[in-house]
């Protein structure tokens, strides 16, 4: 009997959601109902999404009638616990049949590897889709949302009170209802422009929605605000940067869109506009609009849920309420520059940064010391230092203005323009600027040393106060951005290539912290954990590289602290994976290693080289010592790749040793002696990498 296939429709109509939630929450009911369609033995073609701030949708396309049947042996007990002596079932055997739905008539016996088993035939015919489709009433009410509500005297809660629901299999109501709201065939248009929809299929959805001003496929919207805008650009000679972020929340907002340009006066573009910019897409939603160079114009772009009818009344409106805006930024702006940004230091002081940190002038005076002791050891002249006391003690003076006070998200980028106003060295406002960087991952990097030597000051302070105090993150939970701040500093040494060992730089921290009387948890512990914090870090950058994870192990059981000699270590290795003699070099040093281990008992036993017997034994002594001295010098000089090339002449004493040498001879002082040699060895090698670590798959 060959199954019809049909469309399913399934929607749930809604007050307006929060423009973040939509997305998430379409994304959830899809991959919810795919998943109950796989439990539930349901074959269909495709699952379409929908999403607009008032609905969220599925529909299954090509669904099967029902649930395809299931024939298959059930194997149960063998025969020997199936049956007693004289041939009776026996308990065990009626469970079964029993369990199976069966009576003991529908058993019957087959041989397995010489021994019968009790087996039944198992024939479930498939349910009815059109009656499992009612449990989608469950996957609907199990959704998940950031926050949710409560609405009329119901106990239920759902993101926003539900007010219509959807559920059409074919041209079939689905009955089911939530929250008093029964199923129907009737949706709803757009809530100004449009009207009560009946459908009398689930296919007609998309197109009877649009024709009551509905583009219900959030993809479709997103191409028509785009399109829209570069129009527009096209039109007037415009340059329209499209922020994705803001693109993704405007389309959450709007279930028609028309995009309209409009104007403001030409006086705020004495205003930075970068706080313009911010300012029309914080408080207003718009794009801004550029000239070619780059620089802005005096005009915006906004996307009104409708269609075009009366847009100069809204074009009006918008640019009214973006004038009051504009004019509080700019009061804002004049208002900052009435005093120079280091007047604002004072008022640092009153602020607190964490009630057992102190205040934001005690964070401050922690971020000078530590980015003068890293600009010393980094070799930096006098000059240098004083522009980076500068920045660092400027570093936070914004906070206090008017402007981070309504935008917080432009500290530093006020810093650095009120910095330039107050006739600061422009190396001291770029510092400022760039100390906060990089603020997400995949963010730039600061350009100058300066910059770039105050943001690890500041970063490591509050990664080692946070961890001082306790405040670890945990799981998901990394409320103070602790491992992105960890990442950054990584990544700020490796694009500096700085000789400084990072763990130096957080122990450094750690010593200020106490001396401040910081520290209220016990120091080893909060260093133990520090270190194991920055390894996970450093980790996950050399697997964002392209690193493989055994070479990855490899080298982060060396010196962790030497980060652009570890990533060079990595490379290099990574570089000869492929090569054959590498593999034959990794066994050599590896079977050292694993020797090595043996001699755990004395491990600072040096080796006696009187009680040499084999020519090999003297010749491997020597090479070790010669290789030492190189190898260490070319890592301290940061050439890794010739400090691999010097360890790689061991290999051939190793092998010769090995022809030639019995470790483990019944002669105790000789053993001992052998066993502090390959220790001894061991050591120089693991300098560079675990080699053991490295895995070689086996030639197919």
């Amino acid at each position: 009997m060959s199954m019809s296939k049909q469309t399913f429709l399934f929607e749930i109509g809604l007050e307006e959601m929060p423009a973040r939630f939509v997305t998430t929450a379409m994304n959830q009911l899809a991959e919810k109902v795919e998943k109950w369609l796989l439990d539930n033995r349901l074959n269909y073609e495709a699952v379409q999404r929908y999403s607009t701030p008032r609905r969220l949708a599925i529909k299954i396309n090509g669904l099967d009638d029902r649930q395809a049947d299931i024939e298959e042996e059930a194997k149960g007990p063998s025969k020997k616990i199936a049956q007693d002596a004289d041939g009776n079932w026996t308990k065990a055997a009626e469970g079964f049949a029993r369990g199976q739905g069966v009576s003991v008539s529908d058993l019957f016996f087959k041989e397995i590897k010489g021994e019968e088993y009790v087996f039944v035939n198992k024939f479930m015919k498939g349910t009815a889709t059109n009656e499992l489709l009612q449990d989608l009433k469950e996957v609907a009410i199990s959704l998940q949302f950031p926050k949710n509500m409560r609405w009329g005297s119901l106990q239920f809660r759902y993101v926003r009170p539900i007010k219509w629901l959807v559920a059409l299999y074919g041209s079939e109501v689905i009955p089911f209802e939530i929250a008093h709201v029964p199923s129907s065939n009737v949706t709803y248009g757009h809530r100004f422009l449009g009207e009560e929809i009946t459908l009398s299929e689930a296919n007609e959805y998309e197109n009877l929605l649009l024709s009551q001003y509905v583009i219900a496929d959030p993809e479709q919207r997103k191409e028509a605000i785009r399109s829209q805008v570069k129009y527009i650009g096209e039109q007037e000679g415009y340059v329209i940067p499209v922020d994705e972020d803001l693109l993704e929340e405007i389309n959450n907002l709007v279930e028609y869109p028309t995009s309209l340009i409009g104007n403001f006066d030409e006086r705020f573009l004495m205003v930075p506009s970068d706080v313009l910019i911010t300012s029309m897409r914080e408080h207003q939603r718009y794009f801004p609009v550029k000239d070619s160079n780059g620089n802005l114009l005096p005009h915006f772009i906004t996307v009104r849920n409708g269609d075009h009818r009366h847009l100069e009344n809204v074009q009006k409106g918008n640019e009214k309420v973006l004038r009051a805006r504009l004019a509080d930024a700019e009061f804002f702006y004049e208002e900052d520059l009435k005093q120079p940004l280091d007047a604002n230091l004072e008022r640092l002081e009153s602020i607190v940064y964490h009630e057992e940190l102190g205040s934001i002038g005690d964070k401050v005076r922690r971020i000078q010391g530590l980015a003068t002791t890293f600009a010393e050891w980094n070799g930096l002249n006098e000059e240098e230092l004083k522009t980076v006391l500068r920045v660092a003690q400027l570093s936070k003076a914004d906070l206090v203005t008017h402007m981070v006070g309504e935008f917080p998200e432009l500290e530093g980028r006020m810093g650095e323009e009120y910095a330039r106003k107050s006739g600061e060295d422009e190396k001291v406002a770029q510092g400022i600027y760039e100390h906060y960087l990089p603020k997400q991952a995949g963010d730039q990097l600061p350009k100058t040393s300066v910059g770039a030597l105050v943001s690890v000051a500041d970063k490591v302070d509050t990664i080692v106060t946070s961890f001082s105090i306790g405040l670890i993150p945990t799981g998901s939970q990394d409320p103070h951005g602790l491992r992105r701040q960890t990442a950054g500093v990584i990544q700020i040494f490796l694009a500096n290539k700085w000789k400084i060992n990072v763990l130096d730089v957080f122990k450094e921290a750690l010593q200020l912290a106490e001396k401040h009387g910081l520290l209220k948890r016990d120091k080893e512990t909060v260093l133990e954990e520090l270190v194991e914090f920055i390894k996970l870090r450093v980790k996950n950058i050399l697997q964002d590289k392209g690193i493989r994870y055994d070479i990855v192990d490899a080298v982060m059981n060396t010196d962790i602290g030497e980060i652009t000699t570890l990533v060079d270590k990595a490379n290099v290795l990574q570089s000869k994976i492929n090569e054959t003699s590498f593999k034959k070099l990794v066994e050599a040093f590896s079977r050292v290693t694993n020797i090595a281990k043996k001699a755990k008992d004395n491990q600072h036993m040096d080796v006696n080289d009187s009680l040499f017997t084999e020519k090999a034994e003297k010749d491997l002594f020597k090479m070790n010592a010669a290789v030492s001295k190189q190898m260490n010098d070319l890592l301290k000089s940061g050439n890794v790749e010739a400090a691999f090339d010097e360890l790689k002449q061991l290999e051939p004493y190793i092998h010769d040793y090995f022809d030639h040498v019995m470790v483990m001879t019944d002669d105790t002082a000789l053993k001992t002696n052998r066993l502090n040699q390959m220790n001894e060895a061991a050591k120089l090698i693991t300098q560079f990498a675990e080699f053991q670590s490295i895995v070689f798959h086996s030639e197919e």
